[in-house]
């Protein structure tokens, strides 16, 4: 099993982690992952696999959807308030784990 990307910042912000970005599900299915899904978590959250530069930032960004699958790992936290991103792509975790929450 690969060590856990966790950085010790752990912070909760709606559904994703400050610290290492992974998604509240990516770090409670963590430890059941095979070393290839972890593998491939890692290597999305850090930029390593890219589907598309972040719009913000300009950092290698990844979309589980322009990836091929049917969901992506957004899906999972908050909606974030998108609005004033002229850009279509995804943002990177971090630039999004950023943005204010979507009014509901």
């Amino acid at each position: 099993m690969m060590r856990t990307p966790c950085v010790a910042k752990c912070k909760n912000q709606d559904g994703i982690c400050g610290g290492c970005f992974r998604t509240m599900t990516e770090i409670t299915e963590w430890r059941h992952m095979d070393e290839v899904k972890q593998s491939d978590t890692i290597n999305s959250i850090q930029g390593v696999s890219a589907t598309h530069t972040c719009s913000l930032c300009g950092k290698p960004a990844f979309c589980d959807i322009s990836a091929g699958k049917s969901t992506c790992w957004c899906f999972e936290i908050e909606k974030r308030d998108t609005s004033g991103i002229e850009s279509p792509d995804c943002l990177c975790r971090e630039c999004l784990s950023k943005l204010p929450l979507l009014d509901k």
